[in-house]
């Protein structure tokens, strides 16, 4: 399944992960795994999945270590990190990188967000759907 959200093009992509996930989650209760980059490691957010149930594998960044151990005992334990399950997040950057290679996505000729948006959809459908059969293809 992809949920696919439109914001402003300044915006940065944290405020936007919970009303992404938000949509994700409506109409559909099959359980999944957030896979994010270190962009997401604030703990805010994860305290937001955690509340909303949310399975989520994030890398910690630096400085949350540096801060955390600076407070000593009282800065808590690191979040539970799986390297392992991490390695799947190259799915995503694959799609992302898929949906690039249309150019009028990539360089958003569309002037409306309606019709962007719709190009979106269709250069997702169609990336995931290729992603799909090349992997079902290989032995």
């Amino acid at each position: 399944m992809v949920t696919v959200l439109l914001s402003a093009g300044q915006a940065g992509d944290n405020p936007y992960l919970i009303p992404l996930l938000t949509a994700r989650k409506e109409g559909d209760d099959r359980k999944f795994r957030l896979l994010a980059d270190k962009a997401y490691s604030h703990p805010s957010t994860r305290q937001r999945l955690r509340d909303l149930k949310i399975p989520h594998t994030i890398p910690e960044r630096s400085d949350h270590i540096q801060h955390r151990k600076a407070k000593g005992s009282t800065g808590g334990r690191p979040p539970a990190f799986d390297p392992e399950i991490y390695k799947e997040r190259n799915t995503v950057e694959r799609a992302f990188a898929g949906i690039k290679q249309w150019r009028a996505i990539a360089t958003r000729y569309e002037k409306y967000a309606t019709n962007f948006l719709g190009g979106v959809h269709l250069a997702a459908l169609i990336t995931t759907y290729h992603q799909a059969h090349q992997l079902a293809d290989t032995p």
